[in-house]
Formats: structure tokens, C-alpha cells, sequence
């Protein structure tokens, strides 16, 4: 679990299969169809990173979507049935871990090792660039005790999972005969087919009107104003659903893609129209060259306009596919006839 490397770590998954539209009878309960198409993914306003560029044309098939993210009583049922413990539960691997670190970095004491999680804490730091100034990494945290060993989930099952990791997610995907996203149907979803807004709720400032997704209010990281009466998740459909009828597809906790990612992936896109896109065959992050990282979308109940401003259509995360933290969880796709 390398997240003991690495301090920002963001996450929700998906899960999805191409299909057939043709074959579909009946769109399952809780699913909404998203009808494929083309549109401009990547950069689109001043705000955007640098690995959001260019903006390119991008086609996508058809898919299916569940409306909300995974939730606590759903990740329960997968555990129950399975008996499955997540990353944030199992003793790190030292010698796995090693592969992925600049060599001959030294061992770090056992207790670093233990079972943990990263958990957020308000700090009056100056430095955005610190994470480490908010994050912590704390033991016998996890999906089940999401805020510390005293913490149950028994007054939150309706909110989403968090403290999965990409392969949590993944795992959860499979029992549920389904997949992660890729990031352009992730796009896809957020900006319900419309290539040139900068949200899922079309132009308006997040701050502008009635509140649209549950992010940070006042000043991060340490006054959240509580405008929109959450603190850390809310319960899932707590905001207005986008046009193509997705709940929390922004904000609330992050969610993991199944691509890789990299930071220059969108140059090799400029040129063409991208059918079906499925990421890079390879990952790298300039500012952490050892890791192998996995594509993240559409913010978190962390995320502040004057910050990362991780809400937005084409804003991207990444992170290892072993870490964990306290705003990452995961939505699934699915369909009657997949093809892959």
C-alpha cells in the first residue's frame, strides 16, 4: 500500500462493459443509459492543468451507469459474501512495495507498515503544495471504521464507500460481473454529452445559487463553512442529478478509472478522433517516475474553488492502484451484452 509515499491520494470507481444498445430490454433499476457520441475532452478554461491538454475529439459507445456511487450497504454485501479485506486492512508488502521506489530507499519502520489509511486533518498551512500538511496516515482506518477505530458505518450505509483502493474497486467490479471506466466515458458522463462546459451542471460557479455537489465551503484546508451541510460524504442523491440522470458524478469522493495514467497522454490524441480511447499503455507521473498510477475523476467532498478545483469536467487525479483514503470510492457500470 504505497500511500505511505504518497499523501494525495483521491479516488472513486466505476464499472462499465460496452454493449449493444439494440439488445437492451430494459434499463436495469438504479442504471441510466448513456447514449454514446462524440465530444471535446480535456482542457477547457484557464483553471486546467497541464496534463488536461490538448482538448481533443473523442467518440464513445453506448454504455450503462449506476446513478449513484457504491454504497456502504452495497460494499457491505461484497465483503459479507466474499470475505474479502481491502488494501487499507492487509499488512503492507515490503518487498512489493520496494519495486515501485527509487533504489536503495531504506526500509521504513514496521509500524508503517501496519494496516492504514490516509485521513484528512485541517491545517492553517500556507503551502498548497504540502500535502502532507492534511493527510496522515492512520492506523485501523478503513472502509468499515472510515474515521478511526471508534467509527462504524452503521448510520452511514446509505453514504458512498471510502478507503478502497483501485484494486478494491476492481475486486468489487468483478463480483459484480462489471468494470471500471475509462476516463473518456467518465468525461462522457460528467459533461452529459456537452463538450463546452466547465461542470456537470453546465457554467455557473459552484458558488453561484443553490448548492450543486458536496465539495469544501470556505477556506481549505482548514474553515469549511458548512453551506452545504456536510463536513465529509453525504448521503448518496443528496444533490440534483446532471442531465444525463448521474448523482454525485462531482464531488462527494473521487473515482478511479481503469486507465493508466499519463501526464502527456492527451498529445498522442491530439491529432485524431479517438474511438473508444482506453488510456496509455504505460504510466508516468513526472513528479513520481517509480510509480505506476492509476486515472481518478470528478472531485471530492475536499475539493474548493480556490484550490484544486477538482469538480471540474475535465480536471484529472491519479494515484497508485494500492492506496487508499477518505475521499475515494467507486460507481459501477455495466451491460447485457458486453463485448470485452
Amino acid at each position: 500500500m504505497k500511500q505511505i509515499f504518497f499523501f494525495f491520494i483521491l479516488c472513486l470507481s466505476f464499472s462499465c462493459n460496452n454493449f449493444n444498445t439494440q439488445d437492451l430490454k430494459e434499463v436495469p433499476t438504479g442504471m441510466v443509459l448513456i447514449k454514446g457520441g462524440e465530444f471535446l475532452m480535456g482542457a477547457d478554461n484557464n483553471q486546467a492543468m497541464r496534463d488536461a491538454y490538448p482538448q481533443h475529439k473523442v467518440i464513445v459507445n453506448s454504455f450503462l451507469m449506476d446513478e449513484t456511487e457504491v454504497t456502504n450497504a452495497d460494499f457491505k454485501k461484497f465483503v459479507e459474501s466474499t470475505g474479502y479485506l481491502t488494501t487499507a486492512e492487509r499488512i503492507i508488502d515490503w518487498n512489493d512495495l520496494k519495486k515501485y521506489l527509487p533504489p536503495n530507499t531504506p526500509k521504513p519502520h514496521d509500524s508503517l507498515l501496519a494496516p492504514s489509511s490516509l485521513v484528512f486533518f485541517e491545517s492553517k498551512t500556507k503551502n498548497l503544495n504540502d500535502f502532507s500538511q492534511w493527510w496522515r496516515l492512520q492506523k485501523e482506518v478503513n472502509w468499515k471504521q472510515p474515521y478511526g477505530i471508534e467509527s462504524t458505518i452503521d448510520t452511514i450505509l446509505d453514504h458512498p464507500v471510502i478507503h478502497v483502493s483501485w484494486d478494491d474497486a476492481v475486486a468489487y467490479c468483478n463480483w459484480k460481473g462489471r468494470r471500471l471506466p475509462t476516463e473518456a466515458e467518465y468525461e462522457y458522463a460528467m459533461r452529459s454529452g456537452n463538450s463546452n462546459t466547465l461542470y456537470t451542471w453546465g457554467n455557473q460557479s459552484v458558488n453561484s445559487g443553490k448548492q450543486k455537489a458536496n465539495i469544501w465551503q470556505g477556506i481549505f484546508p482548514y474553515n469549511n463553512t458548512l453551506s452545504d451541510e456536510f463536513y465529509f460524504t453525504s448521503p448518496v442523491k443528496s444533490f440534483d442529478k446532471n442531465d444525463f440522470g448521474l448523482f454525485d458524478i462531482s464531488g462527494n469522493v473521487w473515482e478511479w478509472c481503469s486507465d493508466l495514467y499519463n501526464s502527456d497522454y492527451y498529445s498522442t490524441l491530439s491529432n485524431v478522433v479517438a474511438d473508444n480511447p482506453k488510456g496509455p499503455e504505460k504510466s508516468f507521473d513526472p513528479n513520481d517516475p517509480f510509480s505506476s498510477k492509476r486515472v481518478m475523476r470528478g472531485g471530492s467532498f475536499l475539493c474548493n474553488d480556490s484550490y484544486c478545483s477538482g469538480f471540474r469536467n475535465s480536471m484529472r487525479m491519479k494515484s497508485t492502484p494500492d492506496s487508499s483514503s477518505q475521499h475515494v470510492g467507486c460507481i459501477l457500470y455495466t451491460s447485457p451484452s458486453p463485448r470485452d
